[in-house]
């Protein structure tokens, strides 16, 4: 079992998700686009015990204090293979565009489609989502999915941007809808939802 909390950071305010394993208090942290000294604390508090960084894709918000967190409890950076050229070009991350300061950095798990690992007693498993960007994917864990861009609550995340794909954004949603069961999902932004109320109620995903 899990339990999460969420701090909302940037200006756009991308979920982070803060996980900690209840079975042995081993904690994951999603999408750090930038610092949070509410997060740092609560990680401190709970006895500094984090494992993991997770990235759903690289774009700036949801990327840029990735590294600073790992290295400031010794935690790994866990993202997609496809996503390994993002942290490192400030083209796609789109860090160059919005004249933000960030220095290129390689993540220490690179995980492919249907990859699991566990924090703790918990079990994860990464699906890649190809469609905001190439290196989109999305954890799930415990009935949960952490959903990134590609899967908001009604909607979806936009394809326009570098590497960004309309025809792959098409094949991740059905992807996701074919999973079985339910889960709750949680966005890179804006309000939680579920992915039977996306299947009910999302545009796109009620056309496939």
């Amino acid at each position: 079992m899990i339990k999460i909390r969420i701090y909302p950071v940037t200006m756009i305010g991308t979920n982070c998700s803060y996980i900690v394993d209840e079975a042995t208090g081993k904690a994951a942290v999603t999408d750090p686009g930038e610092k949070s000294e509410e997060l740092i604390s609560r990680i401190r508090e709970d006895g500094g015990r984090l494992e993991y960084v997770l990235l759903t894709h690289g774009h700036y918000d949801h990327i840029c204090f990735a590294k600073q967190l790992a290295d400031m409890f010794g935690a790994k950076v866990v993202t997609g293979a496809a996503n390994a050229e993002f942290l490192q070009n400030t083209e796609y991350n789109g860090t160059r565009v919005h004249g933000i300061d960030f220095t290129p950095f390689e993540a220490d798990i690179l995980l492919n489609d249907g990859d699991k690992f566990m924090l703790g007693e918990t079990e994860f498993t990464y699906i890649t989502t190809p469609g905001h960007t190439k290196g989109c994917g999305v954890f799930i864990a415990d009935g949960v999915m952490f959903a990134g861009d590609t899967l908001f609550c009604e909607s979806y995340g936009r394809t326009d941007l570098p590497t960004g794909d309309e025809a792959q954004m098409v094949q991740s949603l059905k992807k996701l809808k074919e999973l079985d069961g339910d889960y709750q999902v949680i966005p890179g932004h804006g309000p939680m939802t579920t992915l039977e109320h996306e299947r009910r109620y999302n545009p796109l995903m009620r056309m496939l």
